[in-house]
C-alpha cells in the first residue's frame, strides 16, 4: 500500500480524527505522521524513526532554541520498547555550526531542572483548599508538616518564606469564604467543599460568585455566560486578538457590554489583553451555538476542529461549575438559563432546536432539517406521518424517532 502522510497539527484534530490517525499508524496504513511537538508529549506509537526538522521555535523574543527536555521527548518517540529493540532520531541542520551545537547542547548536554508546580499560585490555592476540605491537613502545624515533605520544599529550601506564601493563600481562601478558622483549625465551608470537588481554581470560583451577584441587574444572554467562562485561567490559551482585529473586536464588545456580568478592566491594566481575548473566545463560542460549522471557525477564527472542540468542552465544564455555585447560593432563576447554554454548546444549536436534539440520533443537521419542515417539537413529530419523516431523516432514524416519542403509528 502506498505511503500516506498526515500533515495536520495533532492538537488541532478532533478526538475521533486523532484516534483514526493513531489506529492507521499502528496498523501500518499510515506510514508517516508530520506533526508539531504536541505529539511528542508522551503518545506511545510504533515509530522506528523520528525526524526533527529543526530545534528552534518562535517565542516571545523571536526564534529561540527548544529545551533539551523537549528535544529528548521528540527523539524519544523513536524505537518504543514494545515495538522495536532500538530507534533512530534524525535532526536536520543547515550548517556545520548547527550540527556541532546539536551534538554539544542536545546529545551531550544535560536536561533542564524540573521545578515544582506547587509554587504557582493557582495550583497552591487549589491543593490547599482540596487538602483541607478532605481533612488531610487542618492545623497550621499539619499544614507546615505536609508541605515540608513536598518536592517544592526540597527545591525551595527557604521554609520561612514558603510558609508566608501558604499563609497568604489561606487568608485569601478565608476572605473568599471557602475556609473558616476556628480555634487554630482550618475547615472548609460548604461552599469551599463544593469548589474543591469542582476542581477549579478558587480564584475562578470567586470570580463566578461575584458575577452571579450582579446577574440580577443585567439582561442576560448566552454571551453573558460564554464570556464568564472564557475569562478564566482554565480556558487558556484564549484566542488572541490580532492587531488588525482590535477595532472589530472593540466594536463587537460595545454591542454586548451591557450583557456581561464582569467589569471591563482599564485599558492600561495588564489584565486588559486577556479580557479582550476572552471576548473574542466567547464570540467564537457564540458562533458555534448559532450553528456555524467547523469551516467557518477555521476561516474566521483560525481555529481548527480539535481546538474548537477543546474550547467547547472546557466551557461546558466551567458552566457546570457556574451552575453548581448558583444552585448552592440559591440563584435559582439562573439555573435554567445556564442549562440552556450548556445544551446549546454541546450540540452547537440555536435555542429553537433544543426540543429536538434531546432525541437519540438527532444532531444539529437533522434537527435543522426537521425545523425547516415545520417539525419543531415532540408533538409535531407525533403528528407528522412516518412517510414524511422518512423523507427528511431516512427510514431507520425516522422509525427510531417515532418510537422515542411513543407514536401509535408504529404499533
Amino acid at each position: 500500500m502506498a505511503s500516506r502522510s498526515i500533515t495536520q497539527d495533532h492538537a488541532g484534530l478532533a478526538p475521533k480524527q486523532k484516534e483514526l490517525v493513531e489506529e492507521g499508524f499502528r496498523s501500518g496504513i499510515i506510514k508517516i505522521i508530520a506533526c508539531t511537538p504536541t505529539l511528542a508529549a508522551g503518545l506511545d506509537l510504533p515509530a522506528f524513526r523520528a525526524i526533527i526538522r529543526d530545534v528552534k521555535r518562535y517565542g516571545n523574543y523571536g526564534m529561540v532554541h527548544i529545551l533539551v527536555l523537549e528535544f529528548l521527548q521528540m527523539a524519544g518517540r523513536a524505537g518504543r520498547p514494545r515495538y522495536d529493540t532500538y530507534g533512530e532520531a534524525i535532526v536536520i541542520v543547515s550548517t556545520n555550526g548547527d550540527k556541532e551545537y546539536v551534538i554539544e547542547h542536545y546529545l551531550n548536554g544535560e536536561p533542564e531542572e524540573i521545578y515544582s508546580k506547587l509554587a504557582v499560585e493557582p495550583v497552591l490555592r487549589m491543593y490547599l483548599l482540596s487538602l483541607i476540605a478532605s481533612r488531610i491537613i487542618h492545623s497550621p502545624e499539619s499544614i507546615s508538616e505536609f508541605f515540608a515533605q513536598t518536592f517544592w520544599a526540597h527545591q525551595y529550601k527557604d521554609v520561612s518564606r514558603m510558609e508566608k506564601q501558604i499563609t497568604r493563600m489561606l487568608d485569601l481562601l478565608i476572605e473568599w469564604e471557602f475556609l473558616q478558622q476556628l480555634n487554630d483549625t482550618y475547615r472548609a465551608t460548604a461552599l469551599g467543599k463544593r469548589v474543591a470537588e469542582l476542581y477549579i481554581d478558587p480564584l475562578t470560583a470567586h470570580q463566578f460568585l461575584d458575577a452571579l451577584k450582579r446577574a440580577e441587574s443585567i439582561k442576560l444572554k448566552s454571551i453573558s455566560f460564554l464570556q464568564l467562562a472564557s475569562n478564566t485561567l482554565e480556558m487558556r490559551p484564549l484566542l488572541r486578538v490580532k492587531q488588525k482585529e482590535f477595532e472589530e473586536i472593540q466594536e463587537k464588545y460595545a454591542l454586548i457590554e451591557a450583557n456581561l456580568m464582569q467589569h471591563e478592566p482599564s485599558m492600561f491594566e495588564p489584565e486588559y489583553d486577556d479580557w479582550l481575548n476572552s471576548i473574542k473566545t466567547a464570540l467564537m463560542l457564540e458562533e458555534w451555538i448559532e450553528e456555524k460549522d467547523e469551516e467557518w471557525m477555521l476561516e474566521h477564527y483560525d481555529s481548527r476542529p480539535g481546538e474548537v472542540r477543546a474550547k467547547i468542552e472546557n466551557a461546558d465544564w466551567l458552566l457546570y461549575a457556574v451552575h453548581e455555585l448558583a444552585r448552592l447560593m440559591n440563584y435559582l432563576p439562573l439555573l435554567k438559563e445556564i442549562m440552556k447554554v450548556r445544551l446549546r454548546l454541546r450540540y452547537g444549536v440555536k435555542e429553537e432546536l433544543l426540543p429536538l436534539i434531546k432525541l437519540e440520533g438527532i444532531g444539529r443537521v437533522r434537527a435543522r432539517k426537521m425545523h425547516k419542515a415545520g417539525i419543531k417539537d415532540l408533538g409535531d413529530i407525533r403528528k407528522t406521518p412516518i412517510e414524511t419523516l422518512k423523507l427528511i431523516l431516512g427510514d431507520a432514524v425516522a422509525v427510531s424517532v417515532k418510537r422515542q416519542v411513543g407514536s401509535n403509528e408504529l404499533s
